[in-house]
């Protein structure tokens, strides 16, 4: 297994970023979701490439430059969804002293699983969030990913149905961490 290193994605990784995500979707959601629901997931969630222009987007990949996972944080007001999804964009700054920043767009590849990729992602979040001066994170995790968070300490805020696609919801969960004392 070759060594993973990490950096902030770059608008030229945008085709790369969607093949993993467009993957973990398909994949990593069964056992948690119906199969119209992960179909319906591919329009919930996704890159909002406003993360890689605000370079707030990670990706972790291995010597060969293939993406292992993805995630980021934003110091906007969006909470979950992609370019492509049917949730609304809200652009608008958080202010650090009053809101959490948020994290998005947390994916992993399905052949790196089980090797710490979304936690190492997770950390390179919150650190970067903590230095821009927020003392919370919040997100709206998939039902694939709770676990993982609450294993890194988030806690479960509320369960949100997506609005419906083709007459299905997705079952999303809005989850929320102190990352300093305030």
């Amino acid at each position: 297994m070759s060594p993973l290193t990490h950096r902030l994605a770059q608008p030229e990784d945008l085709d790369a970023l969607r093949a993993v995500m467009g993957r973990a979707i398909a994949q990593l959601q069964h056992g948690f979701l119906t199969p119209a629901q992960v179909a319906a997931s591919h329009q919930v969630m996704g890159l909002d490439t406003q993360l890689i222009a605000d370079q707030t987007y990670f990706l972790v990949e291995d010597a060969t430059g293939t993406i292992a996972g993805c995630g980021g944080w934003s110091f906007r007001a969006t909470l979950y969804g992609g370019d492509a999804s049917i949730v609304a964009r809200e652009p608008q700054r958080l202010d650090p002293a009053r809101d959490a920043a948020k994290i998005r767009a947390m994916y992993t590849d399905p052949a790196f699983i089980r090797r710490g990729i979304g936690r190492r992602v997770l950390g390179l979040c919150e650190e970067a969030a903590r230095d821009a001066g927020f003392a919370r994170a919040e997100m709206m995790a998939t039902m694939a990913g709770v676990p993982l968070y609450e294993a890194c300490g988030y806690r479960q805020i509320e369960p949100v149905l997506s609005a419906p696609i083709a007459g299905v919801r997705v079952p999303l969960v809005r989850m929320e961490k102190l990352l300093r004392s305030a």
